[in-house]
């Protein structure tokens, strides 16, 4: 399994400029000013994030992938269900 990237954040979002999937996520998240932070997996050097997006998406580079700061991962999730676990990361309810 490839290695998990460092973050220094609770939600780090993997996403691509070209991706409709990743626009409406941050649009969302961006609307109710939810912290993350947004990794270009189409910069250079990000051979390795993208074979760990690969490693957790059953061998597809699927974008958005959002990682968090417990370890866990989602792909392509709501804005809303991404906002809920920022809540339970940060002990808010």
């Amino acid at each position: 399994m490839a290695t998990t990237p460092k973050t220094s954040s609770h939600v780090t979002v993997f996403a691509a400029d070209w991706c409709p999937f990743c626009k409406k996520l941050r649009e969302r998240l961006d609307r109710t000013q939810t912290p993350y932070d947004l990794i270009d997996v189409e910069a250079d050097g990000m051979d390795e994030v993208n074979e760990w997006i690969k490693s957790v998406n059953d061998g597809n580079r699927i974008v958005p992938t959002v990682l968090y700061s417990d370890g866990e991962h989602a792909t392509n999730p709501e804005a809303s269900a991404v906002r809920a676990k920022l809540r339970e990361l940060t002990g808010q309810e």
